[in-house]
C-alpha cells in the first residue's frame, strides 16, 4: 500500500477513536502514531490529515452537510463521516491533491472500512463537495 493511502487509513482510525472517546490532543495524536504506526514515512501525512481535519472541522462538516442530501454529519456512521472529512479536507484544503485522487481514495477507504453501500454514498457526496468548492473556492 502506498504511503499516503496508509496515512489515510491511520488518520481514519485515529478520527474514529476520537469520535468515540472525545479525547483529542497533540499528545494523543503522537501516542497513537507511536503505538500503531511502524513506518516513519507514514506519520507525517497521517499527522497532516488529522490536524487538517481538526483545524477545519466546522467548515468540513458544513460542506458535507450541504452535499449529503437528506443526511446530517451527526447522523452518519462514525466511519462514513470520518472518511468524508478526510477526503473533503483533501479536496478543499490540499491543492497538491488532484480531486480525482481525493475522491478515489475516499471511495477506497469506504470499500475497506465501510458498509456495502458506503462507497457509492462517499462518491456522490464527495463529487458534490468538489462541485460546491469549485464554484466557491474561498469558502
Amino acid at each position: 500500500m502506498k504511503i499516503r493511502s496508509r496515512a489515510r487509513d491511520v488518520a481514519l482510525q485515529y478520527l474514529y477513536q476520537v469520535d468515540i472517546t472525545s479525547d483529542h490532543s497533540d499528545k494523543e495524536v503522537e501516542d497513537f502514531l507511536a503505538h500503531f504506526v511502524d513506518d516513519e514515512n507514514v506519520k507525517p501525512y497521517a499527522r497532516d490529515l488529522i490536524n487538517g481535519v481538526f483545524t477545519n472541522l466546522q467548515h468540513l462538516d458544513r460542506l458535507i452537510d450541504q452535499a449529503a442530501e437528506n443526511w446530517r454529519v451527526s447522523r452518519m456512521s462514525t466511519t462514513d463521516r470520518n472518511i468524508l472529512r478526510i477526503s473533503a479536507y483533501e479536496l478543499t484544503c490540499r491543492s497538491d491533491i488532484p480531486y480525482k485522487v481525493a475522491i478515489n481514495e475516499g471511495v477506497e477507504l469506504a470499500k475497506r472500512f465501510g458498509s456495502p453501500k458506503c462507497p457509492s454514498f462517499v462518491n456522490g457526496v464527495l463529487d458534490r463537495v468538489r462541485i460546491m468548492h469549485a464554484s466557491h473556492p474561498e469558502e
